[in-house]
């Protein structure tokens, strides 16, 4: 019998289990599978880490699910392995015949269990990441120049003189800004199981090969892979905003809060050397964390005023619990006596004012330090913050500047008494602690729909009976006033205006907090954002307009002429294609930062970049290298969201590395040669971007444009079944269905193409506008010298690494038109062909080997949930032209295919 191809017409109706291939031996099997592991160059102790948890996970298979399950799991593994083997070119059709073959609860299961699997890979490979960052740690040299804030401050001093170079480093800022956009797949209760592994890796690691502790170790680690196994993975419901919240606090508990102090004297110790932490640091507080999360009411009526108001508290008790028990570690080694490290009259009246005010607390806290006047002043500090976390009379601050001023009073009296390692020390991270937290630990930041605030005015100055809506408006001011009141300016001020088209759309802001509290209103820094390529263009006449506005030019006179501007990556990606959007966004950003310099203007552009390629992602410190000048100087903010924030934030060590080499990057980016460099190649390359421009448009529009796209788009991906999944508390799209791409949000554009292995929001138009030019030796010489250019192909290149044709085919032919799926396939080759003509090699990512093992290591396994996804599309497609929908057979292959989304974001890392 003539086995039906996977491609082929008819195939989902067709295949039956008695259409599955020969199976290999268990020794082929093995050979198989080791030759695969072997050609990715995987590290040896990573390699030994994914072997011991696979075999633990087979295990688990075993005696969850018997070894039927187990050897069903391995038929479709070993299958889509060998689908990338020469040898044997049969093995992608009998991988989909036997995804085709399981009943759907047996589907289920083999989801579940690559699923599993990719958690265990993810962990083995940041585990590894976490080995060869402490390897480095000990080995100066290794690290590349523009990597770290102490090199790249090497090199700017060289540039602009050591007076010049400090002053910058003073400057310094590194703003990433948390937000809640639904794009991490993964349960909380999946991602905590997944930390405690983490943890068990490294007691394994520690303990002696063979030993009690190594097989204690392993022995858990098998009973956390349980747990993860009979963990369900999707969640039952959605998450509200105050769920979102507490989400993110976790980074903050377990990394951030101690990790941010440790970069800082990281940086200090190499710009220093032996004299740091003996005297005061020149590395200041350079990190600011800000946050969307309980605050971004754009397009989610489940953000209201009282869940702003929730997500400031939840933040502030977060922080001061994080002080509070700071201070009282850091005190109680302090113990310092009075004879040989005197108290200055400054510490002494700190204690005299406490004693009077609360005498039984200091005479409990006198009994405990005798004699060490240092360690019971922080010991007070640390009673008066939790004082303050409670809202108690006398003893709270008012303010964290009161906390930051005793701090100082502390570390100046040890530092007079010759204590200068502990008042550089410990006092100095609690200091940079409180510097860079306050009494926040995030900026809040509200975000609000331009026409929001058009429809409110309209209702109060018709002076009738106002909404529900435009009341609820009203709350957030009060709701922000009450906030800067209770913490400072900065743990809520900035309003972020989404859609700012014109100029009035940034003074109605003003005019609705005068409705809401009149002379009364806070203090507010009000952004604007510009998102689609139109208003990319239009922005500086809009900033020039709004400047003029009494209550801007108030504002900026305060701050001393500063001004944020958001750019939108994602929106202007779907309005006009990946690559006219970058080349809009960086003219937006030299024109706006020209302006601001002829305006003497402290400029800070805010990157809404999100976690994928589509929508911005990408390495950070390549794309702030490539910024045009005066965009950067010396300060970087952007968001985070999704998975992004776990992954670069979530493990201390990584954590570390990645702030570093942003604000090496930072740093760097307003250094003569950099700056000289990005627009001197611009300038030479000005013809190439203009050819690119026009022919990528119109490239992309001849797809998104055409007559039925929406609906076609909404067939040939999960774009529909995505939005059950209960992701985030935000809605996928702004009407009731998707007609077209303007109902859209761009974060389902894009992880619909990504669930479809088609990746299309990333690189869709490339080809075309490289064709265009034609020019090889010319586009090969500005892949060289131009930095936008080269960041733009790089990431295309790890975008299409992602891709895989044989799945695509598949996907676009669930569409039924030809003619659009043949213009996506036919992108898609010529852009392969053109990356890998200017990045030289054979192949995707032959200059990125880590990046390639990373990618290709996961590409079979992604493949056998893509195959398990696609046969619960095509029944779900299937059974929607018959009576059959909302049956029960209906909600499993919905449940499997929504197995399958999560499964497949776990693999590739980066969904929206």
């Amino acid at each position: 019998m003539r086995v039906i191809r996977a491609s082929e017409p008819g195939y989902a109706r067709s295949v039956t289990p008695e259409h599955t291939f020969p199976e290999p031996t268990n020794t082929e099997a093995i050979r198989v599978i080791g030759r695969f592991e072997a050609g990715r160059g995987i590290p040896d102790a990573m390699r030994n880490d994914v072997r011991m948890l696979g075999v633990l996970l087979g295990q688990v298979l075993r005696e969850a699910g018997g070894d039927a399950l187990f050897e069903d799991v391995e038929r479709l593994r070993l299958a889509t392995i060998q689908a990338y083997d020469e040898e044997t070119p049969d093995a992608f059709d009998r991988a989909a015949a036997i995804a085709e073959s399981f009943t759907v609860a047996r589907a289920d299961e083999v989801a579940r269990a690559f699923t599993c699997y990719f958690h265990l890979v993810n962990l083995a490979e940041e585990h590894q990441r976490v080995r060869v960052l402490r390897e480095r740690a000990g080995q100066p040299g290794r690290e590349d120049a523009a990597d770290t804030v102490a090199t790249a401050y090497a090199r700017l001093k060289d540039e602009v003189g050591e007076d010049e170079a400090r002053r910058r480093l003073e400057g310094l800022r590194f703003h990433p800004v948390f937000t809640a956009h639904p794009t991490e797949a993964r349960r909380r209760a999946v991602s905590s199981s997944i930390r405690r592994l983490s943890e068990l890796l490294t007691q394994h690691d520690a303990a002696s090969a063979g030993g009690a502790e190594a097989h204690r170790a392993q022995r858990r680690m098998l009973e956390e892979i349980d747990t993860l196994w009979r963990t369900a993975p999707l969640r039952s419901q959605k998450p509200s905003p105050t769920d979102e919240v507490r989400t993110v606090m976790g980074v903050f508990d377990e990394t951030l809060f101690t990790t941010v102090p440790h970069v800082y004297r990281r940086i200090d110790d190499a710009l220093r050397g032996e004299d740091s932490g003996s005297s005061a640091p020149i590395v200041p507080a350079f990190v600011r964390v800000g946050s969307w999360v309980g605050g971004d009411r754009d397009g989610n009526p489940f953000v209201t005023a009282s869940v702003t108001r929730e997500a400031s508290n939840i933040a502030a008790d977060h922080v001061l619990r994080g002080l509070e028990r700071a201070l009282e570690r850091i005190g109680r080694t302090l113990t310092l006596d009075a004879e040989g490290t005197p108290p200055s009259a400054e510490v002494i009246a700190l204690w005299e004012r406490f004693a009077a005010a609360e005498p039984g607390l200091a005479a409990e806290l006198a009994t405990r330090s005798p004699d060490e006047p240092h360690r019971r002043v922080l010991l007070v500090l640390a009673r008066r913050v939790a004082a303050t976390r409670h809202g108690e009379g006398q003893l709270r601050y008012s303010r964290p500047e009161e906390l930051l001023t005793d701090l100082r009073s502390v570390q100046s009296s040890l530092a007079a008494a010759g204590a200068k390692r502990h008042a550089f020390g410990g006092v100095q991270h609690l200091i940079w602690q409180v510097e860079t937290y306050g009494f926040h630990l995030t900026e809040l930041e509200v975000r609000q729909h331009s026409q929001v605030h058009a429809k409110a005015l309209a209702e109060l100055d018709a002076g009738e009976a106002i909404s529900a809506q435009t009341e609820e408006v009203l709350e957030v001011f009060r709701v922000i006033a009450d906030i800067q009141r209770e913490r400072g300016l900065r743990a809520a001020g900035r309003y972020v205006v989404s859609f700012t088209q014109a100029a009035s759309d940034l003074a109605n802001v003003h005019r609705l907090a005068k409705h809401a509290l009149g002379d009364d209103a806070p203090v507010l820094d009000v952004v604007p954002l510009f998102e689609t390529f139109a208003d990319l263009q239009a922005a500086p006449e809009i900033l020039a307009e709004a400047v003029t506005f009494p209550e801007f030019r108030a504002r900026m006179a305060e701050t001393g002429n500063k001004l944020e501007v958001m750019l939108g990556y994602s929106d202007s990606s779907k309005d006009v294609g990946p690559v006219a959007a970058n080349l809009a966004l960086y003219e937006a950003q030299e024109k706006i930062a020209l302006w601001a310099q002829e305006s003497d203007i402290e400029l800070t552009l805010f990157h809404g970049r999100g976690g994928a390629l589509g929508r911005g992602g990408g390495p950070a410190n390549s794309a702030i290298l490539a910024q045009p000048p005066h965009s950067v100087d010396g300060r970087f903010k952007l968001t985070e969201q999704g998975e992004v924030i776990f992954a670069r934030y979530g493990e201390p060590a990584i954590a570390m590395r990645h702030i570093d080499q942003v604000a090496a990057a930072t740093l760097l980016a307003s250094s003569p040669t950099v700056e000289q460099r990005t627009s001197g190649a611009a300038a030479r390359y000005a013809d190439v971007a203009a050819t690119m421009d026009t022919a990528s448009r119109e490239r992309f529009f001849s797809l998104v444009k055409a007559e039925g796209f929406a609906p076609w788009f909404a067939t040939v991906t999960p774009l529909e079944e995505i939005g059950l999944l209960a992701l985030g508390s935000r809605p996928a799209r702004r009407g009731l269905s998707v007609e077209s791409l303007e109902d859209l949000r761009a974060i389902p554009w894009v992880f619909a193409w990504t669930q479809a292995r088609i990746n299309l929001a990333g690189w869709f138009g490339l080809g075309t506008a490289l064709q265009a030019v034609g020019d090889e030796e010319l586009l090969v010489e500005a892949y060289r010298e131009w930095p936008l250019l080269r960041t733009m192909i790089d990431n295309v290149a790890m975008s299409l690494a992602k891709t895989d044709e044989r799945i695509a085919r598949q996907y676009l032919a669930l569409g039924d038109r030809d003619d659009l799926a043949t213009l996506v396939l036919d992108e898609l080759a010529l852009t392969r062909e053109w990356v890998i003509r200017l990045t030289g090699g054979e192949g995707l990512l032959e200059g990125k080997p880590v990046l390639q093992r990373a990618v290709q290591l996961r590409s079979p396994y992604v493949d056998a949930l893509s195959l398990l996804q696609l046969r619960a599309l095509r029944a779900l497609r299937s059974a929607g032209d018959t009576e059959a929908t909302g049956s029960g057979a209906d909600a499993e292959q919905q449940r499997l295919l929504l197995l399958s989304v999560s499964g497949v974001a776990a693999g590739l890392q980066n969904t929206g």
